[in-house]
């Protein structure tokens, strides 16, 4: 996931790595959500940092399924069914994932980031609903939450994957592109840092 310019640390606990570095990124956004959620997202991190769990084998080799496809697999699958429950928690898995580390490279894509923060959102929305009651509320609760604050945490994931600010004008119009798309507060604050001023009204982002 790092890109070939920065430096590789050694990890001698992975997940330990991302309860940290995540733990870290939510103190720094002041976003508060509960432990099992935090939890919930370290293993989510931790899962998908093995490719073959990300990904899936296809005759052209590993490839990740597009969401829509999930969300039609999820659609056909009965109501209520552990098929149907399945296939949307790796969409809101693998949306929530995406967005938070593939963000810079959805800019030459005509899918973005806001559309897998909508598909992963409403995938946990759904999860929720179904684990509302009896011994899944607990779960129902955590689904609850990822589905209200998926945008925030995918701020928080941003700065888990990132580490270090943008080093280019084209990193900066990113960050420009994603806060017209998401309203994310972090972008926002990072552009101001930069000398940017972020308004919708503009032509350009950049103030001299």
């Amino acid at each position: 996931m790092a890109e070939p310019a920065k430096r590789v640390l050694p990890v001698a606990n992975l997940r330990e790595f991302f309860r940290d570095a995540l733990h870290g990124a939510l103190l720094k956004q002041h976003l508060s959500v509960e432990d099992q959620t935090e939890h919930y997202v370290v293993n989510v991190l931790t899962l998908f940092a093995r490719s073959e769990a990300l990904y899936e084998s296809t005759s052209e080799g590993l490839r990740l399924k597009p969401l829509v496809a999930m969300l039609c697999e999820a659609l056909a699958a009965p109501a209520g069914t552990a098929e149907r429950l399945r296939t949307l928690q790796r969409l809101g898995d693998v949306s929530l994932f995406s967005a938070g580390f593939f963000a810079q490279g959805f800019a030459a894509k005509l899918i973005d980031i806001d559309y897998h923060i909508a598909m992963g959102g409403r995938a946990y929305g759904a999860l929720a609903q179904a684990n509302s009651h009896g011994r899944t509320r607990v779960l129902g609760a955590v689904f609850a939450e990822l589905s209200a604050k998926f945008q925030p945490l995918v701020d928080a994931l941003h700065e888990v994957s990132e580490g270090a600010g943008p080093r280019s004008d084209g990193d900066i119009l990113r960050l420009y592109e994603i806060w017209l798309k998401t309203g994310s507060a972090r972008c926002y604050a990072r552009l101001k840092d930069l000398g940017v001023d972020p308004t919708r009204a503009g032509n350009t982002a950049c103030t001299h």
